[in-house]
């Protein structure tokens, strides 16, 4: 059992890349199960929209998770009240339409839980993350809910995306951080079992500002004039994570990182 999830997709030119490469990549690797977070697919590199969200389930996308811009695209706000493979992070505040939490079936028919938080430091305000994640490991277990669990912790921080990741240690298949679109170096399985990584990294041209027009992030930062931002549109690099699941207890045998095309060095 392998599961591929990819970092943030970011505008038209990460959308692309992972339309067209994914079917390709998931037969190469002989992957079962494929997560992406998709909060900044849409063509402005903010939110997402149901095509788009649709051609990526056409592509072997089997759940799209989010974060902090899943709402930029309000189409989506309806999408989500039917599109169980469409997650929103289970810590938001407020009455929200959507689920943080679900399970899906993989090729091979085992049972895979997903669950989308969200950190509280630097990000829009979401109630709790460590209570949250505390009443999600009290009641639910791998091999009695679920065969394997992923968790998209969307983060800006690495302290806290790090301790999320040891108070999973052993609850959870993988604790992969997103939101920050950088890739770091330190996927690895942990003490009790669990696969982990910082940051996957994005879908998206690494020749620019987190994969926003480099010039006009810069003139930004200059506070020279300048448009709001837009995506850079050379070509994408597909950065992730594979995991090498144990059928046997649910947890990582094994993580790599996954970079695919584009300017950064090719791994895989």
């Amino acid at each position: 059992m392998k599961i591929l999830f990819l970092g943030d997709i970011v505008g038209d030119t990460g959308f692309k890349s992972v339309k067209e490469n994914l079917p390709n990549i998931i037969k190469k690797k002989d992957i079962d199960f494929v997560c992406v977070n998709g909060e900044n697919a849409a063509t402005q590199g903010v939110g997402l929209t149901e095509n788009i969200a649709n051609e990526l389930f056409n592509a072997g996308v089997d759940v799209i998770t989010t974060g902090n811009h899943v709402w930029d695209q309000k189409e989506i706000y309806e999408f989500i009240k039917t599109e169980n493979k469409l997650l929103r992070p289970l810590n938001m505040s407020g009455n929200l339409p959507g689920d943080g939490f679900s399970i899906y079936s993989s090729k091979k028919n085992f049972k895979v839980g997903v669950l989308n938080l969200m950190g509280n430091v630097f990000m829009k305000k979401s109630d709790d993350v460590f209570k949250i994640a505390l009443e999600f490991i009290s009641k639910k277990k791998i091999s009695k809910d679920y065969d394997f669990l992923i968790v998209d912790f969307h983060g800006e921080i690495t302290s806290e995306k790090m301790a999320i990741g040891k108070l999973f240690d052993g609850y959870a298949t993988l604790v992969v951080g997103t939101h920050t679109h950088v890739p770091t170096n330190d996927a690895r399985v942990l003490k009790n079992g669990t696969g982990y990584i910082t940051d996957a990294g994005m879908c998206g041209d690494y020749d620019s500002v987190i994969g926003m027009d480099a010039q006009n992030s810069i003139n930004k930062f200059l506070k020279k004039e300048a448009s709001k931002h837009f995506p850079a549109k050379g070509e994408a690099s597909i950065s992730g994570v594979v995991v090498y699941c144990n059928k046997s207890n649910g947890l990582a045998k094994k993580i790599e990182s996954f970079i695919f095309g584009g300017s950064l060095k090719n791994i895989n």
